[in-house]
């Protein structure tokens, strides 16, 4: 049975949400369509510029994504504070910006300002927008709809785009984050579509490879080779479209718990870079590789991850968890703060589901 989302999200336990929209009846309505012979790839371009669009306007930054032929990833982050912290005008700006027909309702209602009741209303309008721009509901229902539209559109058809509601996953801590991340950064290359980084097309592990190589001044052939790419091209130079949201640099990245994220752009790289030879072995043993992101690989140790529990989370993470994800301690106060909050579930002292895969992935804590 399907739940209403505010019983899934909780940003008192965390900002961090994965989620998942995938197209109707799994069909490659975003890619090479094999039964017509037609190809949808530029509508992942509408994806990814709908994305930045809407970031850019949310109080909501983009951690990852990835977009597949039939569905797409995205990791998000809920800056309440910064949406807490604008006034009344930013407000009003950000949401007419997205919706234009509710610039005349504001400004009806601020030419009747001589009226308690208007006043009101417009007070209460602008913290329900407040609210809207922080949420991962409106930020996914704006995505969805925009491309559902254009793609229906262009097939002069009408009826569902999306298979359903999108799927959401709260993502409890920093290892949970840090591996939810590289789940969605490597999806391209555990489908078997490429098997580098950089080949990695639609995804924001090959925007941030991209970003890091234009910094760089003697960049090796691969760099060169990435800034050169013709799928590139939109990443590479000025992006249009109108106004966009800026990459988020890792070492901004906040933890979960308020402190910075022990990750550096550079670290991330290389341990994916190790992960991608491990998901590709053409050249070397499962064993040699895991000893060797065991030893190497300082952002591993810092989390307290081992390889064999990095390479079965980033492999099999939509497996383990449903509504959260996280460490043994996270998952129960999550599930005990939703039950405070007047979730009803069946049995909520009997099971919570993803304790054991915890267990088993991160050992008990």
């Amino acid at each position: 049975m399907t739940r209403a989302r505010y019983q899934q999200v909780s940003l008192q336990d965390t900002p961090y949400y994965h989620c998942i929209s995938r197209c109707v009846r799994r069909a490659y309505l975003c890619g090479a369509d094999l039964v017509t012979g037609k190809n949808f790839d530029h509508r992942k371009q509408w994806l990814v510029s709908r994305i930045k669009t809407l970031a850019a306007q949310f109080s909501i930054d983009i951690c990852a994504y990835a977009i597949m032929s039939n569905h797409y990833h995205l990791v998000l982050f809920v800056n309440e504070q910064q949406a807490r912290d604008w006034d009344d005008a930013e407000v009003v700006k950000r949401w007419t910006a997205l919706f234009p027909r509710n610039a005349a309702l504001v400004a009806t209602l601020q030419k009747n300002n001589y009226s308690k009741a208007a006043s009101r209303r417009l007070q209460q309008q602008i913290s329900l927008w407040r609210e809207r721009l922080m949420d991962i509901s409106w930020f996914m229902r704006c995505v969805n709809e925009t491309v559902a539209r254009q793609a229906n559109r262009e097939d002069e058809c009408s009826g569902r785009f999306w298979e359903g509601r999108f799927k959401s996953q709260a993502l409890l801590d920093e290892k949970a984050l840090v591996t939810c991340m590289a789940y969605v950064d490597l999806n391209p290359i555990r489908a078997g579509i490429t098997d580098s980084l950089e080949n990695s097309d639609f995804t924001l592990i090959q925007e941030r490879l991209i970003h890091h190589a234009k910094k760089i001044k003697n960049r090796s052939y691969r760099q060169h080779r990435l800034l050169t790419r013709r799928t590139t091209k939109h990443l590479v130079g000025r992006q249009s479209g109108g106004k966009q949201a800026n990459l988020r640099l890792m070492s901004e990245m906040e933890g979960v718990a308020d402190k910075a994220l022990p990750i550096t752009s550079q670290s991330y790289f290389d341990l994916l870079e190790a992960t991608c030879k491990v998901l590709h072995p053409q050249e070397y043993s499962g064993h040699r590789i895991t000893d060797t992101l065991d030893e190497k690989n300082r952002l591993l140790n810092e989390l307290g991850i081992t390889a064999e529990s990095w390479l079965k989370s980033v492999t099999t993470f939509h497996r383990h968890y449903s509504v959260a994800a996280g460490s043994e301690s996270a998952l129960v106060h999550f599930h005990e703060s939703r039950i405070k909050s007047g979730v009803s579930l069946k049995h909520p002292h009997k099971w919570i589901r993803g304790v054991n895969s915890s267990r088993l992935l991160y050992g008990s804590s």
